[in-house]
């Protein structure tokens, strides 16, 4: 169909909640106070490695109406907060409370009052005596000292992907060259800290609110610490300030059940930032050799990868991110032969996690620096290497992984390259002196869900058409803040035809909605999204067959409307007669397994000036270019996009969680957590190509985690060029860029 003939896609209907959000209506968790709840606070680790040898509460418990639970009164079931459902089977190796803190910010103690300063001048008065061991801070020596972290003796965890004939492929190779990448721990800085409400029911069903991203993850990680079956945990997604994957695991969550079942009383724990930063999770750090070999014209015979991944105290999610990364590295360019190892180490710092692009900003930044690094060795033309290297439509996946679809990488380089100018702008230019300009760019990709991974990937909806013509549907979507319960009933008001105003979409509520495994792996839109599609359709089935009985005519539904013998009917009316008359309710269910999992890809450009005096980078043109299939609400893609180089920004210059040789963070909160405001910001260009992908809502897929992963590479690539550096250590804060510019010229 035409883009211009949809009545709801393409559009940019405003969010439902824009108008609380920006009046200061919209309520958070912490604004909603639960009646005769306690507070709770958590009593941190100062040290990083430190086994507890005393606790003494007795000067706080001295306090009226305080409760406290230490690690002595915790169950001792050791859980993985990443999985989200039975038989996952991911590494547990962490408990709700410890006596053994393995970071600074591990949880030894809750501290519960009436009030939350009350409970937090409670904790305050515990006294712990703590016996500290050595820090575990490097990754590449934590292996050899993983018994002084962990008793379990597991020193790394190990995955990798092969295929083709390597050997043959160096061997038989004009050029070898090789980088090593580090990236960096990063802190996900959403607007709203951690946050959960646990409530005691009748009928022994602990009741849990969060924002978080698997309301059925939670669910089982919850049933699995306190023994009790799946029907007893019910939780609630709460209302959300952010949470670009911080969120995606369990926290705080179990502990505030456990505490509320074991006192019978509802728990309330929130967070400050520098709790959030100390205790929660972090993307990943990285730090990846690479090595290809191509042939004497530039098309690349092999690669081989060598990573290894810091996962902090404990595993959580960081395996599953490094294999993540593997998967990745066959679905941008055509290699035909492979090989990556992935090495996970728990180190004595704040735990990694789920990060937005999930392992994707780490690894193709590693390939992107490297490629341009190895272009310019080499001779070769960045731009079109690129282009004789990247995949072509509807290729496979040679690792074993799904078909990349509709792709349109090229596309999104060769338009990008056009309208930026690139072969009028890639030589670098001198300006007074002390200020470089230089320009670069970097391709990425992403994935739409889990099919053809060893995870499952369903979605289940059901959608009432009630009395009045509106509609509700039943989702277990959790909105995050990128508008997807309006992209939604976008969806649904396209093929039923009801005004989007009338249409209610619902988030999870694991007692009253169907199963879904959440907002994660950029599933939302295309399979979430494609469920809403498919179980509208189903709904305009149904009443059209219904109000056919009704009337004894053929009825049909055309551009919107019930018509029968050419007239329309109203819905509204239609369906009341349908319930009175017939005595059936228009409510249908569905379940959608997706069968294909395309790539969504695009190429940014960065032009940057750097001052060699001072080291710091001005962005000062930004262009993105990305391949979406088709947007179902343009600003929501392109505000996505915005924030998504943001992040990528942060990344490449400034973001950073530096510790000690003793484990002691560096960086606290936000006076030295050098985000990018707005005064720092380009104004980015924007450029979509939309070619409808099969199996998407009318042709729609990926780009809220797609945004952010080629940032940090095409910055970094532009620095490079202004100075003839070969920067790889991210990120490059001003004193690295001092002496990469002192350097210049040697």
């Amino acid at each position: 169909m035409d883009k211009r003939s949809y009545k709801y896609i393409g559009r940019n209907v405003t969010r439902f909640d824009a108008v609380d959000k920006v009046r200061g209506r919209f309520p958070y968790l912490a604004d909603e106070p639960f009646p005769n709840a306690l507070f709770g606070a958590v009593l941190f680790s100062p040290h990083a490695n430190a086994v507890v040898k005393k606790i003494d509460v007795s000067e706080a418990s001295r306090i009226e109406g305080v409760e406290i639970l230490t690690y002595l009164d915790a169950p001792n079931a050791r859980y993985n907060g990443s999985e989200w459902f039975p038989g996952q089977d991911d590494y547990p190796d962490e408990t709700v409370l410890t006596g053994h803190a393995r970071h600074v910010g591990d949880r030894i103690a809750l501290v519960m009052a009436d009030t939350e300063e009350k409970a937090r001048k409670a904790r305050d008065l515990v006294r712990v005596e703590y016996e500290i061991l050595p820090a575990v801070t490097l990754p590449e020596t934590a292996a050899d000292m993983a018994g002084m972290l962990h008793e379990d003796g597991v020193k790394s965890f190990d995955g990798s992907i092969c295929y083709g004939d390597l050997e043959k492929a160096f061997s038989s190779a004009a050029y070898i060259e090789s980088d090593t990448v580090t990236t960096p721990k990063i802190h996900h800085a959403a607007m709203e800290t951690h946050s959960v409400l646990a409530i005691p029911r009748s009928g022994d069903v602990i009741e849990v609110r969060t924002p978080c991203q698997i309301t059925f993850g939670v669910q089982h990680s919850i049933a699995q610490v306190l023994d009790l079956p799946l029907s007893k945990i019910r939780v609630i997604k709460a209302n959300m300030g952010g949470t670009f994957g911080g969120k995606q695991e369990v926290v705080f969550e179990v502990l505030c059940a456990w505490a509320a079942n074991k006192l019978k009383r509802p728990v309330f724990i929130n967070t400050t930032r520098e709790e959030t930063i100390l205790s929660t999770r972090t993307r990943a750090a990285v730090r990846g050799k690479i090595e290809t070999a191509v042939d004497a014209h530039g098309m690349i015979l092999g690669r081989s990868f060598e990573l290894t991944v810091d996962a902090g105290a404990y595993l959580t999610g960081t395996k599953k991110v490094m294999m993540a990364m593997a998967k990745k590295t066959s679905r941008l360019y055509r290699i035909p032969a492979l090989s990556y190892t992935g090495s996970v180490v728990r180190t004595s710092t704040t735990p990694a996690g789920a990060c937005r692009g999930y392992g994707s900003p780490q690894i193709h930044t590693i390939t992107e620096i490297h490629t341009d690094l190895m272009c310019r060795r080499l001779g070769f033309d960045p731009l079109q290497f690129r282009l004789k290297n990247l995949l072509r439509e509807f290729e496979e996946d040679l690792s074993g992984g799904a078909n990349i679809g509709k792709a349109r990488v090229i596309d999104c380089l060769s338009r990008g390259a056009a309208s930026f100018g690139w072969e009028d702008n890639k030589t670098p230019k001198i300006r007074r002196g002390r200020f470089f300009t230089g320009t670069g760019f970097a391709c990425c990709t992403h994935g739409n869900g889990y099919y053809k991974t060893k995870y499952h990937d369903f979605s289940d909806m059901s959608l009432r058409i009630l009395e009045d013509g509106s509609a509700i549907l039943r989702a277990s979507i959790h909105e995050l803040g990128s508008g997807a319960t309006t992209a939604l009933a976008q969806i649904v008001g396209e093929v039923t035809g009801i005004d989007v105003s009338k249409i209610t979409v619902t988030e999870t509520d694991t007692q009253f909605t169907s199963y879904d495994s959440g907002c994660q792996a950029s599933r939302v839109i295309y399979v979430c999204g494609e469920c809403a599609r498919l179980v509208s359709e189903e709904a305009v089935k149904m009443l059209t067959q219904e109000a056919s009985k009704l009337l004894d005519k053929p009825v049909r539904f055309y551009k919107g409307s019930l018509v029968c013998e050419g007239k329309r009917l109203d819905i509204a009316d239609t369906v009341r007669e349908i319930m009175g008359k017939r005595r059936v309710s228009i409510e249908v269910n569905y379940e959608h397994r997706p069968e294909m999992n395309p790539a969504s890809f695009g190429a940014h450009f960065a032009e940057v000036t750097v001052d060699k005096l001072t080291g710091l980078v001005k962005i000062n043109r930004y262009l993105a270019v990305h391949d979406i299939g088709q947007a179902i609400n343009e600003s929501f893609v392109r505000g996505q996009i915005y924030g998504g180089i943001q992040m990528g920004i942060g990344m490449a210059l400034s973001e950073e969680l530096p510790f000690d040789n003793m484990g002691i963070p560096r960086v606290r909160n936000f006076d030295k957590y050098h985000l990018v405001n707005a005064p720092d910001m380009p104004d980015p260009e924007i450029i979509l190509i939309e070619d409808n992908e099969p199996g998407g809502p009318f042709g729609a897929k990926s780009i809220g985690e797609i945004s952010t992963v080629p940032v940090s590479a095409a910055i970094v690539n532009a620095v490079n060029r202004a100075l003839g550096s070969s920067l790889t250590d991210l990120p490059l804060t001003p004193a690295k860029v001092v002496e990469a510019a002192r350097n210049m010229g040697e």
